[in-house]
């Protein structure tokens, strides 16, 4: 059985998927996504997809509404970079205006659930789907290893690397980065993570000696024999103290959402080679990540429709 869809606002991903359900044969409806069509002509088939005036016609000809991950990126607004006028989609209009529709987006607030409550609303946070989460650590570490070659004068090959933390991002990156022939270390607090780290043949540093390193600390050596050190811990690791002990020529990146791990502002004062690096999914590999989002869609409507 084929459906109707609305795609409201949302990346170049969403761009992308409107076209991957057209091409399955779906009614697909937009609105949100304008500049996308005039910036993105080739990516955008506004012969099968049917690009709306306003929110209510979109949602009104669909039974299954689909936006932007994250939902929201200043908690008022449906995050629609494409849209001719971002502050347009509001949240609590969008969340009043889904009775008896399926929806998803990701990293949906909690407010937003609240406001959708007893509309018979089915909502899915596609972060929280733990398939989705798993394919997008594909695409952030192909995207940090981006990063690194760009923003290195040395090869990876043989290069000594610290990844902080040890979650799905962490383990997908040193994997790939091993494949490269470069020394992986990994940061971890629990012997189930430390067990998986020796098992996967790389270092391993107990985090919590990172985040506290003291002048006659041991890991004090360790940090000054990094090229590169790669964050993934949403929780300060290297602040000002640490980071005076990071080689003059280490490149590091930051892949962590707020807080971040790495203290930027100490990176520029100590002069270091740093990047912020977030939302690498729909920056690096939209259409790879479109499908993974409509795959899960599938799989999700499969088992709940």
């Amino acid at each position: 059985m084929k459906n109707t869809y609305a795609i409201i606002g949302g990346d170049l991903r969403l761009v992308y998927l409107a076209n991957l359900l057209a091409k399955d044969e779906n009614e697909v409806y937009s609105f949100g996504i304008e500049q996308q069509k005039q910036e993105f002509k080739q990516e955008y088939n506004k012969e099968k997809v049917n690009s709306c005036n306003n929110l209510e016609e979109a949602i009104s000809n669909s039974n299954i509404v689909i936006s932007s991950v994250p939902l929201s990126k200043n908690g008022i607004n449906v995050y629609a970079p494409y849209n001719l006028d971002s502050s347009f989609i509001n949240l609590n209009y969008l969340a009043k205006s889904l009775s008896n529709k399926i929806f998803f987006a990701g990293q949906i607030p909690d407010m937003f659930y609240e406001l959708s409550e007893n509309k018979n609303t089915k909502i899915y946070d596609l972060m929280k789907q733990e398939d989705l989460t798993i394919l997008n650590t594909i695409a952030t570490a192909e995207g940090a290893i981006s990063d690194i070659i760009l923003n290195t004068k040395c090869n990876l090959h043989k290069s000594k690397i610290l990844i902080l933390g040890f979650g799905r991002v962490a383990k997908t990156l040193a994997v790939k980065l091993k494949g490269l022939d470069a020394y992986i270390t990994c940061t971890a607090r629990k012997d189930k993570d430390f067990a998986w780290i020796n098992t996967l043949g790389f270092e391993s540093i107990n985090i919590n000696n990172i985040s506290i390193i003291k002048e006659d600390s041991i890991e004090k050596e360790k940090l000054k024999k990094f090229d590169i050190i790669i964050n993934t811990v949403p929780q300060i690791i290297l602040d000002e103290n640490n980071l005076k002990y990071v080689k003059e020529n280490c490149f590091l990146l930051d892949l962590a959402s707020k807080p971040g791990g790495i203290d930027g502002k100490a990176c520029e004062k100590y002069n270091l080679n740093y990047k912020l690096s977030l939302a690498i999914p729909g920056k690096v590999s939209p259409l790879t990540s479109a499908e993974f989002i409509k795959e899960t869609i599938y799989n999700i409507l499969k088992y709940t429709t």
